[in-house]
């Protein structure tokens, strides 16, 4: 079996991707905090939900990311 090797410039890549998904499931939390009137404490409660939103976001962000990986091969293909 082959060792799958990840560079470090890669996982920084991904890490950064993390990070952006992260921010975003944040943002959407005190979105919600100023929409709903809710109380600030929220926000800590609430961290495993942003995490898992955040999960969630990487993960159609990694399935977007290959299919346009995909099409980009395709057309080149064709060409």
């Amino acid at each position: 079996m082959k060792d799958l090797r990840i560079t470090a410039k890669r996982q920084k890549k991904e890490l950064k991707f993390f990070l952006f998904c992260f921010i975003t499931a944040f943002a959407i939390n005190i979105a919600s905090i100023l929409i709903y009137k809710t109380r600030w404490i929220e926000l800590i409660s609430s961290i495993g939900y942003v995490l898992v939103l955040a999960v969630l976001l990487y993960v159609v962000l990694v399935f977007l990311r290959l299919i346009w990986k995909f099409l980009l091969k395709g057309i080149r293909h064709i060409r």
